[in-house]
């Protein structure tokens, strides 16, 4: 036995791990009620069923298969032979690192088997609220059949290989400049893209852009439900930054670029940036007459500043909040004049999520990052320096691997089943279609 994994620094880690994993639990919980509030309320009782079965594919798929590709950047790194292989044996649901409990697995094997079997799931979280979030561009919209279909290619393979590219302090990315502190580029450019794309080939909802002959018109069914999903998101989102920063005990705290940071940095620096963004958010609603962006004012800022919660100053955090709302506003003006209707997530991956990264690319240009401790070239510590040209580089490459896939399961399912809902279903609402569940 190995009393050491279990030792009071190594359980407190692991603990701050769960509060992280968790806390995405709010943020799916927040999501499905904004989504719920700004559906037709004959589409509510399908928009759940459709975000909580979407969660549970991808998520499931990240356990078996997609955690195993991340880690795959630390077998790399530590010479582990066969790294891509082994990781796969190392980190799924059937495998001794995950089966055995901490205790009973030597340090030298597996340091901190506790924390690592927790951030495991938390990966897994940070799967379905990548999920969840394509679910969300697409409501009132989609088959159930691509949504899901999505969702499994989406935990299983895509998602898991944008964090392996752009997220982490071994990330093939990261350790030649890119800096992500809470994957903004991995979660929200990814799908943004993503929900770009199929919102571009199923085209708006019938009554967005011009009248519908048969008077259906898309309108939030109830605000209480969006301002109550916003306060999830809002609550969830300064716990689950914690979960992207390594604790060292007794020496320091890394972001997970092994920048050199602390947790209460981190925390400040969020509520800045969402205090900032709600401000903004309030301002700009009043202005335009649209109530949607006191709620999602403060999501904007937080999003504008995840690329560098770890890093960044008190007035940095706070300037960025404020400006998030406001990109968010013109990239949803822009989808408009396209055409293309998809307000809630592109908005927040092409205004706040790129312009944050590449600005703090600037800012912060030249500041070490990447590696790990005690290894050598070329994964010493800190060796990478953080340049603007790495952050457009990370942004390119996540758009093309989440527009890419999304763009040909589209057409596969245009050319077969379908992609969108029928004419009938929009008219009647996917309640009664698909349940018999009339809202009278």
């Amino acid at each position: 036995m190995f009393p050491e994994q279990v030792s009071t620094a190594n359980i407190l880690s692991a603990f701050i791990y769960v509060i992280s994993a968790v806390s995405v639990i709010l943020v799916l919980i927040g999501l499905g009620l904004v989504d719920a509030g700004l559906v037709r309320k004959d589409n509510v009782l399908h928009c759940w069923v459709q975000k909580i079965t979407t969660c549970m594919i991808g998520g499931l798929a990240t356990f078996f298969v997609g955690d195993a590709i991340w880690q795959w950047q630390f077998y790399t790194a530590f010479g582990t032979p066969h790294p891509f292989v082994q990781a796969f044996l190392d980190w799924w649901p059937g495998s001794a690192a995950m089966s055995t409990p901490a205790m009973a697995q030597d340090p030298k094997l597996v340091p901190g088997a506790d924390t690592q079997q927790v951030f495991s799931v938390f990966f897994v979280t940070f799967a379905m609220a990548t999920v969840a979030l394509i679910h969300s561009g697409t409501v009132e919209r989609i088959r159930s059949a691509p949504l899901y279909v999505m969702s499994l290619a989406t935990g299983l393979i895509f998602c898991p290989l944008a964090a392996y590219l752009t997220w982490g302090p071994l990330s093939p990315l990261t350790n030649n400049g890119l800096h992500d502190f809470e994957g903004a580029v991995a979660l929200y450019v990814f799908t943004g893209t993503w929900t770009l794309v199929t919102a571009w080939r199923m085209g708006p909802r019938a009554g967005v852009f011009i009248p519908d002959p048969e008077g259906v018109q898309p309108k939030p069914g109830n605000y209480g439900n969006i301002a109550s999903g916003a306060l999830f998101v809002f609550m969830a989102i300064p716990l689950i930054a914690l979960g992207s920063t390594w604790i060292t005990p007794g020496k320091t705290v890394y972001g997970i670029t092994m920048v050199p940071t602390g947790l209460g940095i981190v925390l400040k620096n969020v509520f800045l940036a969402l205090l900032g963004g709600g401000v903004s958010g309030a301002a700009l609603a009043a202005l335009l007459r649209e109530p949607v962006w006191v709620f999602f004012g403060p999501i904007a800022g937080a999003v504008m500043t995840g690329t560098v919660f770890d890093v960044a100053g008190s007035m940095e955090s706070l300037a960025f909040g404020v400006i998030g709302p406001i990109l968010a506003v013109i990239v949803s003006r822009v989808l408009v004049h396209l055409r293309i209707d998809e307000p809630k997530v592109a908005p927040l991956a092409f205004g706040p999520g790129i312009v944050g990264s590449l600005a703090g690319g600037f800012l912060h240009w030249g500041t070490g990052t990447g590696g790990f401790t005690d290894l050598p070239a070329p994964y010493a510590l800190d060796h990478a320096h953080i340049t603007p040209l790495f952050q457009l580089l990370g942004i390119i490459t996540v758009i093309l691997l989440s527009a890419v896939p999304a763009y040909v399961i589209c057409r596969i399912f245009e050319a077969t089943s379908g992609l969108r809902i029928s004419r009938e279903c929009e008219r009647n609402g996917m309640d009664v279609t698909y349940w018999g569940h009339d809202k009278g």
